[in-house]
């Protein structure tokens, strides 16, 4: 890999291996940045330099050669190894993340989830089991986890992170409406549901006025 790398550039790397698995599943075999780019909505160069951040995949005249390109981006984005995962919130956006199709298929493997409700402790979602908060310290000490997944409310949210990072935990996908404080060697993704449906409406809003 090159050196730096722009964030813009990163968070493009998803949108390239969608595609690019969407065409290896269609039969595609090789593509060229025009077509590539037409997909995607950006201009060849521009998808020449992204992928050259990474080194030279392309051939003069020939394109991409899809199932290879596609796997380059999956090394890069770490998806050629498996990552152990657990989801800390068994409500609608946990249990919707453990039952989201495609994270086994590109190697995230949720091996656990933890609540407090006497209701769901005990029990599975799909086939993962569903364990009590309690167990959360215990559970760390005896199983490597990659990443843990904070679907809880945001009262709770700073806490629990402060539990997972006692306990070796060091990336962390939060969708508690809220920001965390965390250690700098500590990587921390927050989705903000509202926050996207916001600029959905502030777009709609000064689409109409224009």
């Amino acid at each position: 890999m090159a050196g730096y790398v722009s964030d813009a550039v990163i968070r493009r790397l998803p949108g390239y291996y969608r595609h690019l698995r969407e065409l290896e599943t269609a039969g595609v075999t090789q593509i060229s940045s025009q077509e590539l780019g037409k997909r995607m909505q950006l201009t060849p160069s521009q998808i020449r330099q992204d992928i050259n951040c990474f080194g030279g995949f392309g051939r003069q005249g020939y394109g991409y050669n899809v199932t290879e390109l596609k796997g380059h981006i999956g090394e890069i984005l770490g998806l050629d190894r498996l990552h152990k995962v657990i989801i800390l919130g068994a409500g609608s956006i946990g249990t919707a993340v453990a039952r989201y199709p495609t994270f086994s298929r590109e190697g995230f493997e949720t091996i656990a989830m933890f609540d407090v409700a006497v209701d769901k402790v005990g029990g599975t979602v799909g086939d993962i089991p569903v364990l009590s908060m309690d167990k959360l310290e215990s559970f760390l000490g005896e199983n490597h986890v990659d990443i843990a997944v904070l679907a809880l409310p945001a009262a709770y949210a700073q806490d629990t992170l402060d539990r997972l990072y006692a306990g070796g935990v060091r990336a962390v996908w939060n969708f508690a409406p809220t920001d965390l404080n965390h250690p700098n060697e500590m990587i921390v993704v927050n989705v903000h549901l509202s926050d996207s449906l916001q600029i959905l409406s502030y777009r709609m809003a000064h689409s109409e006025d224009e």
